[in-house]
């Protein structure tokens, strides 16, 4: 049986990792990464000597062509992410949905096999230390620059869920000013987690124009990847 193992790597501290993931890991007959330079500080620090390639947003069909015949001859092929969980927000879902139409034969009959092996993901580890309602919450990734965006703030004002998004530290300042704006008459709290599971991990919360005056007094603080929650106060 071929086999393809979709694998959560750490999001920040190389130890978050479970056993079966450096299990899995270490048996791979090849293990896809976004970045091998990535994926080579967690090999190194667990000892792992697998062969690597890379496989990202860019790739080219040539690649995904490649990983479906290696799968055809029955290797076993993991597939990883920078940070977290693949296929969240990343180029492996794609993927995924690729070999599941191009393999279907082979799921079907049994000769490959699709599997998770869970792992960190920074939305269930931002919501975990939150404390706010997330019984019932819609996750949108990371917001687009330009199109849609305006609707999409309309709508995070707007719900009665929570909402969760991905920011990274170059648009953070802007997200908080349209949060201001759109929630100026539909109270909200605004929680916002950086650098998850790293040294300097913290999160901030109030109101979006609470959030905006600790960055403002702490500039140094808008660096790291973000998770964003907005819930009902």
């Amino acid at each position: 049986m071929s086999t393809l193992s979709i694998i959560g790597t750490p999001i920040g501290n190389l130890e978050d990792i479970t056993l079966r993931a450096l299990n899995v890991l270490a048996t791979s007959d090849l293990v896809l990464c976004e970045d091998t330079r990535m994926t080579k500080r967690l090999f190194d620090r667990h000892a792992i000597s697998v062969p690597t390639k890379s496989y990202h947003m860019h790739s080219t069909i040539s690649r995904v062509d490649e990983i479906i015949s290696l799968l055809k001859e029955g290797k076993h092929i993991s597939l990883v992410s920078d940070a977290g969980t693949p296929g969240i927000s990343d180029p492996g879902a794609e993927l995924v949905s690729r070999i599941r139409r191009e393999c279907e034969a082979e799921i079907l009959s049994g000769e490959l096999k699709i599997e998770a092996i869970p792992g960190p993901s920074a939305l269930t580890s931002a919501l975990s230390i939150a404390g706010v309602p997330c019984a019932d919450f819609t996750f949108l990734g990371f917001l687009p620059h330009k199109k849609g965006r305006e609707t999409l703030f309309k709508e995070i004002a707007s719900s009665e869920r929570t909402m969760v998004f991905y920011e990274s530290p170059h648009r953070i300042s802007k997200t908080i000013d349209s949060l201001i704006e759109h929630t100026a008459n539909a109270p909200r709290k605004v929680t916002i987690c950086r650098e998850l599971t790293k040294i300097f991990e913290e999160t901030i919360a109030g109101s979006a124009k609470e959030v905006k005056a600790y960055f403002e007094l702490h500039p140094d603080k808008v660096r790291g990847e973000f998770v964003v929650i907005v819930s009902r106060i």
